[in-house]
């Protein structure tokens, strides 16, 4: 039976259980050092002048979507085949005809192909981290790890995840987060990755996280209200704790009683309004739509962000596979296999990761579009790096047949929507897809990218708790995808 989960504190060794009402409203009592409520105290900011309302596909999009590949996609066995490299680079799959004439994807993202005109590829991506916990860092947050190719412990001290600096530039007026992880924590693979987290903003910034969304038709059940439990009591219930809360003058300036307060108040605002209820609830889509998506973690997590960004959540990231190489332990369970595939690549592929990746986000694109909210809404898909061009045996990892090694060196990732050129490719791999052999981009420029589409210059400044000001990020507009 699957189990959900919601991530409350969000560091290694927390106990996972789904959260009861209560918990809800003490949860704050958990929090450790960081900020206070977004919405308590005015985010500051100073404008930079180096980035202007006129960039390409500056403010075209309400909302972003980002599917997260935890593990990093094979670029070559899936959106950048070879199909005339040697069998040692080009793989054991074939390639095929998309919808958009010359571009050919993987053999096994038939769905996906026919929708290749609604998609923009950029096919040179590159960076220089080479392990899955700072190289998620780097694309969670924009910036490179202080510890780089490794798998470090988050901490207070880390840069904040895009979510977070979104809550605190530009706090949601209609729900109480403005960026929602579903699917989540990613694990990378045993420990809980950082950078997807408030950082050094605080637990008040940290993007509300949900697990297993599948387990009930209400993706946050204790959000359902009781009947013993009226509104007006819940305001007294919220009155009295402020009451007592203004007695205990020790505490003013603690910066865990203030996280604790900041918590409290996303609590008791989830637990009151109406509309967030119901943006959680699955069981208003058609039983049809959900099995177009597909019964199952990262499926319903993608029809999810779809109900999310449709109630105006501004920015809402479906990890993908919360587990980066969860086939380790559980091979016969394709809900935990990750994208982390040292050996045995293509029967993680073609048996487990994309006929489901084929399914899911297709349905999301193809729903987006049939809505009308393709138009209004960025998704985009990408992992923190790419796989190596040479398939080999790697014998310090599980498995008897060949795989491919990380590679950041060049990667593919996915745009669609809110004025991204539909049906294009950006960039290119060289012949053997282990080199850009054009213009090349960062995970910097991918956040550029979606702060700008959203109507935010991503050079712009916010402050941390002590005042001091850091840049959104160092990127720039990836306009040619326009």
């Amino acid at each position: 039976m699957a189990v959900e989960r919601l991530v409350l504190l969000s560091f290694p060794g927390q106990n996972m259980r789904h959260p009861s009402r209560r918990d809800w409203l003490r949860f704050g009592g958990l929090a450790g050092l960081g900020a206070t409520f977004p919405t308590m105290v005015p985010p500051q900011i100073r404008a930079a002048a180096t980035m202007s309302a006129g960039a390409a596909g500056f403010g075209r999009a309400k909302s972003v979507i980002v599917v997260f590949a935890s593990g990093g996609q094979s670029q070559i066995d899936t959106w950048d085949p070879k199909p005339n490299a040697p069998l040692e680079i080009r793989g054991a799959f074939d390639s095929i005809q998309t919808a958009v004439p010359g571009t050919r994807f993987c053999e096994h993202m038939s769905q996906i192909a026919k929708l290749a005109g609604k998609l923009c590829v950029v096919r040179s991506m590159s960076h220089e981290d080479l392990d899955h916990g700072t190289a998620f860092y780097l694309s969670m947050t924009g910036r490179y790890h202080r510890r780089r190719s490794g798998n470090p412990l988050p901490s207070p001290v880390d840069h904040p995840c895009h979510g977070a600096i979104l809550q605190r530039v530009r706090p949601s007026t209609e729900f109480v987060q403005s960026a929602i992880h579903l699917n989540g924590p990613a694990e990378v693979p045993i420990i809980i990755g950082p950078g997807q987290f408030g950082g050094f903003l605080g637990k008040g910034y940290d993007p509300l996280t949900l697990g297993d969304v599948t387990g009930r038709e209400l993706a946050i059940p204790s959000l359902l209200p009781l009947a013993d439990v009226p509104v007006s009591r819940l305001e007294s219930r919220q009155s009295l704790l402020a009451s007592v809360e203004r007695s205990m003058t020790r505490f003013n300036g603690d910066k865990t009683a203030l996280d604790k307060k900041a918590l409290y108040q996303q609590a008791f605002s989830m637990l009151s309004k109406d509309r967030t209820r119901s943006a959680f609830d699955l069981s208003a889509e058609p039983e049809a739509l959900r099995d177009r998506y597909g019964r199952n973690r990262s499926g319903q997590a993608c029809l999810l962000a779809r109900r999310l960004v449709e109630a105006g959540i501004p920015l809402v990231t479906v990890i993908w596979n919360h587990n980066n190489r969860g086939q380790d332990k559980a091979p016969s369970n394709t809900d935990t296999y990750g994208w982390d595939n040292h050996n045995d690549i293509f029967t993680g592929l073609k048996d487990h990761l994309l006929p489901r990746f084929d399914q899911s986000f297709s349905a999301l694109i193809e729903d987006l579009d049939e809505r009308g909210m393709l138009d209004e809404t960025l998704v985009v898909c990408m992992g923190e790096f790419g796989r190596a061009p040479l398939v080999k045996l790697e014998p310090n990892f599980a498995g008897a047949s060949p795989g491919r090694k990380h590679w950041p060196s060049v990667y593919s990732i996915v745009f669609a929507g809110a004025g991204v050129a539909p049906g294009t490719v950006v960039g290119a791999s060289d012949e053997t897809g282990g080199y850009p052999a054009s213009e090349h981009f960062g995970p910097w420029d991918t956040t550029a990218t979606m702060f700008s589409a959203l109507g935010i210059d991503p050079h712009q400044e916010y402050k941390d708790q002590l005042n001091r000001p850091y840049r959104i990020c160092e990127g720039k507009v990836i306009e040619s995808i326009y």
